[in-house]
C-alpha cells in the first residue's frame, strides 16, 4: 500500500509508492531511449498488455478490450497511489501520514504508435481533451479526492518512459502545492481589486499584443511574464471559469485547434522537444469561482533545472520550482508570429521592409543557448543557424528582435526555405 507523509517543516505531502519499484527501466542513472513500437503495450491489437478500459471511444460498437478503438483511458500498470482502501489519517510522534489512496490512469490517445498530440487532427485532440474532461466527472464522485491532476510527459527528458503518445490523470486525497500557490495568489489579488488576475492577464496582453502567441475565439496562448522555463507558453480560455471539466464543448474545440498550433510551432523552432502540459483547474473545495481561472500550461524541457525531469507524483505532488538558465525571459519570443514593419518609398507609397531579427534557440548540437538570424521579404522567411557567438560577417551580438541592417544580413545568409 502507497502512503502520503506530510514534511514537518515545508508541511508539503510526499507520495511514497512501493509498486512504482516494480517498473522497468526504474532507477538507472540515465534513461534516454523509449520503448518502440515492437514492444509497445499501447498499440492497438495489444490490448491484453494493459489493465481492462475504464473508457473507450469505439468505432462501430466494437467491443471492449478488443481492437477497433480510438481512444482508451485504462489504470496505469504501475499506479503512484491505490484505488482501494481509507484514507487513515494518523499521527506518527510529530508526523503525519495517510494512506495512498487515489486513482492513476493513462488516457492512451491514439491507436497510431507513430502518431503524437501535434500530427494529431483537431478533432482527434478534442476528442483527448473530452475524455479528461469525462473521467474528472466520473472520478470527481469519490469523496476521498480533493483533486485530479491532468498531465502530459511527452518524450524521455520530460520524463515518458514509453514513445507511444499518452496522457495521465492522477486522482489525489489533498491538493498539490503549485495549484495551493496558485489560488492563494488568485484570491489574494481578488480580495484586493475584486477581479480575476487571470482575466486581468488576458486583457493586457491582448491589447499589448507583445507576448501573444497566438489566438482565436475562444482561447489565448501568450509567453508568461515571468516565466519558470525558456519557451513556457500558457493557453487561457478568454471567457472566465475556475475548472475545466466544466467548460462549454467550444472551448474544447477551441483549445484543440490552439493546441495543435503552439505544438507545431514549438515543433518548428525548437526541433521536436520533449515537454511536459498539465491542466490547472480550481481544487474540488473551491466553490466560489470568481477569483480562479483554468488554463494550460505547456513547457519544453529544453534546459536542466533545479525540479528535475517530468511532472507528477513521484518526489512530490505536481511540478517542482524550475530554476530555468538565462534565456528563459526571452525565449518564447521565437514562437511569436513575425510583425514586419512598413516603410516609405521615394513616391511616398508604403512597402513591407524585411523584418531582420536575431532570436534565441536551442543550439542542435550542442543543446547550448544560441542564435538565429531571420530575414522577412514579403512572405518568405530564410534563417541562419549560428552558436553561442553573433556570426562574424554580421559583427556584433544583438539583441533579440534586433535589427541586423539589410545588406549584412544579405551578404552573411544564403537565402534557403525556413
Amino acid at each position: 500500500m502507497p502512503e502520503l507523509r506530510k514534511d514537518p517543516i515545508t508541511g508539503r505531502w510526499v507520495i511514497i509508492s512501493t509498486d512504482r519499484q516494480k517498473r522497468p527501466n526504474d532507477f538507472r542513472v540515465e534513461r534516454s531511449a523509449l520503448l518502440g513500437a515492437d514492444y509497445c503495450p499501447f498499440c492497438a491489437g495489444r490490448e491484453d498488455l494493459t489493465p481492462p478500459e475504464v473508457l473507450a471511444f469505439r468505432q462501430n460498437g466494437q467491443s471492449s478490450n478488443g481492437p477497433g478503438w480510438d481512444l482508451r483511458v485504462v489504470p496505469n500498470k504501475f499506479p503512484a497511489l491505490q484505488v482501494e482502501g481509507n484514507l487513515d489519517r494518523e499521527g506518527e510522534g510529530m508526523f503525519d501520514r495517510m494512506n495512498g489512496i487515489g486513482a492513476h490512469e493513462v488516457v492512451i490517445e491514439s491507436p497510431d504508435h507513430s502518431k503524437e498530440l501535434a500530427t494529431m487532427s483537431e478533432m482527434e485532440i478534442e476528442r483527448v481533451l473530452w475524455a479528461f474532461r469525462e473521467r474528472i466527472l466520473d472520478l470527481k464522485k469519490d469523496t476521498r479526492f480533493r483533486y485530479i491532476l491532468v498531465f502530459k510527459n511527452h518524450g524521455a527528458a520530460a520524463g515518458a518512459s514509453l514513445e507511444h503518445s499518452h496522457s495521465q490523470l492522477i486522482a489525489l486525497p489533498i491538493v498539490p502545492d503549485f495549484v495551493r500557490e496558485e489560488i492563494d495568489g488568485a484570491r489574494r489579488h481578488f480580495e484586493q481589486k475584486e477581479r480575476c488576475v487571470f482575466c486581468d492577464i488576458i486583457r493586457q496582453e491582448v491589447a499589448s499584443g507583445r507576448r501573444v502567441i497566438h489566438e482565436n475565439a475562444d482561447v489565448v496562448a501568450l509567453a508568461p511574464y515571468a516565466p519558470r522555463f525558456p519557451f513556457e507558453t500558457w493557453l487561457l480560455p478568454r471567457s472566465h471559469g475556475s475548472r475545466f471539466e466544466e467548460a462549454p464543448r467550444h472551448v474544447y474545440e477551441q483549445l484543440a485547434r490552439m493546441l495543435k498550433s503552439v505544438l507545431l510551432r514549438m515543433n518548428r523552432a525548437l526541433e521536436n522537444p520533449s515537454y511536459n502540459l498539465v491542466i490547472h483547474s480550481a481544487p474540488f473545495s473551491e466553490t466560489r469561482a470568481e477569483y480562479y481561472h483554468w488554463h494550460v500550461e505547456l513547457m519544453p524541457k529544453l534546459t536542466r533545472t533545479a525540479g528535475g525531469g517530468g511532472v507528477g507524483v513521484g518526489a512530490g505532488v505536481g511540478p517542482g520550482d524550475g530554476v530555468a538558465d538565462g534565456v528563459a525571459g526571452d525565449g518564447a519570443v521565437s514562437l511569436l508570429p513575425p510583425q514586419p514593419a512598413a516603410i516609405s518609398t521615394k513616391s511616398g507609397a508604403t512597402r513591407a521592409k524585411p523584418d531582420l531579427r536575431i532570436r534565441r534557440v536551442i543550439g542542435q548540437s550542442s543543446g547550448q543557448p544560441g542564435l538565429e538570424c531571420i530575414t522577412w521579404a514579403g512572405s518568405s522567411a530564410y534563417t541562419r543557424r549560428h552558436g553561442p557567438r553573433a556570426c562574424p560577417r554580421t559583427g556584433g551580438l544583438r539583441r533579440p528582435g534586433g535589427d541586423l541592417g539589410p545588406d549584412a544580413c544579405r551578404a552573411a545568409h544564403p537565402r534557403r526555405p525556413r
